[in-house]
């Protein structure tokens, strides 16, 4: 049954990861329909930004009312029916409202599942299932081209992913009392315990947990690196490197390719390395990218570079949030992980728009300091959090 259910989670990261590309495959064919500047994809994004760092600040007092099982299947429909909302929607203002319920939904469910994960499987568990988010990812995309190829329309990709996310929701509805036979193996010994863990933390009480603001500059400094350096790899090579715009843009999803592989990769290092030496690890990988992109060695090095860089992304995220029961003991991980997930949130959506700010008005050669500026930070963050937590080794 353990096992049975392991293999349902793989299966939800997937299925979560096939709708978060789909609105920059179809926006070239949305904008011209609604009839809007190409530039208003980012009002979307910024809505469903918006609505993932409300629901993971959310998260740890619907999970502790209605447990994993429940919110992720209660997630998981919700983004379903934005999805089939925006396969119907025949205005940009319809998209913005389906935004909503779409962001509500995505936030819990990553943040409920990463913490599951987080407190019931091994560490290379948690790498691995963030790479088959990657894959699902990555298939988005093509669901997306083979409905418009098919001349079907934008309107039928969304619904085919929709529809993905309905069967998910069944199969999560009916392993229900799996999820539920693994929350009594794990849950606490005494009532007195037990009283304590049904009481949602707030914001503030969270904050003055021992190594949470650390945790959460250390979550938000590494999404910023890593959409930052996503969104802005190709114009860097453009207009640093001399690469033409078709190669760079080619060059650019080597960058998340090495994201999906290093997490593949990761899972078995795991297995000889704790959590805190994959992150140590993933930050010299990123600071030796950063450092082939300063040099003056011509597109091959920034290439290169780009793909260091995603490598060295790749274990950093599902090590921090593997390590946080570790850090701050299993009773607080679920609120720690929805501030953390809000922290990352945050991060992707005001770093790269202020990089975007310093390209347009001094130059987009500086991106390589910019990174390192950030992963200095975090790099610092990380090191205070760990000796501020007891556990932290």
């Amino acid at each position: 049954m353990f096992q049975l259910l392991l293999a349902i989670i793989y299966l939800a990261f997937i299925s979560l990861g096939l709708p978060d590309s789909l609105l920059g495959s179809a926006w070239p064919i949305m904008y011209q329909e609604f009839s809007v500047p190409v530039s208003y994809a980012g009002g979307i994004s910024m809505i469903i930004a918006a609505g993932t760092i409300v629901s993971s600040l959310q998260c740890d007092r619907l999970t502790r009312k209605l447990g994993t099982g429940k919110v992720t299947a209660i997630s998981v429909l919700t983004t379903a029916a934005a999805l089939f909302g925006f396969s119907i929607s025949h205005s940009y203002l319809a998209l913005c409202i389906w935004a909503v319920p779409y962001g509500l939904g995505a936030g819990c469910v990553d943040a409920s599942l990463n913490n599951y994960v987080a407190l019931h499987y091994a560490s290379r568990h948690m790498s691995w299932l963030h790479c088959m988010w990657g894959v699902g990812a990555s298939l988005g995309p093509y669901i997306m081209g083979y409905a418009l190829t098919g001349g079907k329309g934008w309107n039928m990709g969304y619904q085919y992913i929709a529809a993905l996310q309905i069967l998910l929701t069944v199969v999560l509805l009916i392993s229900l009392p799996l999820w539920k036979k693994q929350r009594t193996a794990a849950d606490v010994q005494d009532s007195d315990t037990a009283q304590e863990q049904n009481k949602a933390l707030s914001l503030a009480q969270i904050s003055r947990i021992p190594g949470a603001k650390e945790v959460m500059i250390t979550f938000f400094c590494y999404c910023a690196v890593e959409q930052t350096a996503g969104l802005w790899a190709s114009s860097y090579l453009v207009l640093h490197s001399g690469v033409t715009s078709e190669a760079a843009a080619g060059f650019a999803s080597l960058f998340y390719i090495g994201i999906t592989v290093g997490r593949a990769l990761a899972g078995f290092l795991t297995i000889k390395f704790n959590d805190t030496q994959m992150i140590r690890l993933g930050q010299v990988l990123i600071l030796s990218g950063i450092l082939l992109l300063l040099l003056p060695l011509g597109g091959t090095a920034g290439l290169a570079g780009l793909i260091i860089i995603g490598l060295g992304c790749a274990p950093i995220y599902p090590s921090i949030i593997h390590s946080t029961p570790d850090h701050f003991g299993a009773e607080n991980s679920q609120a720690v992980i929805g501030v953390q997930m809000a922290a990352a949130y945050v991060g992707i959506l005001v770093m790269p728009p202020v990089f975007g700010l310093i390209a347009t008005h001094i130059s987009a050669s500086l991106l390589p300091l910019y990174l390192l500026a950030i992963l200095l930070l975090m790099a610092v963050m990380h090191e205070k959090l760990l000796k501020q937590t007891v556990h932290g080794k």
